[in-house]
């Protein structure tokens, strides 16, 4: 059975919905055979990510980067998953304040070192995540999640 693993960064209320969002898509009954398992960025490690055959990430926007606990879990897997983890799929979400711009660039930039392939455009949000924004992050973790059965 595949494996998802959602690594995600939720310090808000808005984080927190989106990250639901994406999980209940990741998890609707119509994707069977998916196994999703969901670890906090600062907890995830290199076997949880070597034991996934997919990645969603998710992250707030820092400063204009991505947030200290998603680049944390960046650093600890980045060279012990590095050949093994090529070509694996993967999809991720972003929340801001104002601008996401750099967070998006630095999630592209090491996703490309480890040589992921992304299966879905990323779902960014500014301000307090509406209606479009969270069915967005549901069909994020569906296609994701679906795109492991194939």
């Amino acid at each position: 059975m595949p494996t998802l693993l959602i690594v995600h960064h939720t310090p808000s209320p808005n984080c927190q919905a989106m990250f639901e969002a994406v999980v209940s898509g990741a998890t609707a009954p119509e994707i069977e055979d998916v196994r999703v398992v969901r670890r906090a960025a600062l907890a995830a490690t290199a076997s949880d990510v070597l034991a996934a055959d997919g990645y969603l990430l998710g992250t707030p926007a820092n400063l204009g980067y991505m947030s200290g606990a998603l680049k944390h879990f960046f650093d600890q897997v980045y060279y012990p998953c590095l050949d093994t983890t090529r070509g694996r799929p993967f999809g991720y979400y972003v929340h801001g304040g104002s601008d996401v711009t750099g967070a998006l660039r630095g999630i592209e930039s090491i996703t490309t070192g480890l040589g992921w392939r992304r299966t879905a455009e990323p779902v960014t949000v500014t301000g307090e995540p509406g209606k479009p924004d969270l069915e967005a992050c549901w069909e994020l973790g569906a296609t994701v999640a679906a795109g492991l059965t194939d």
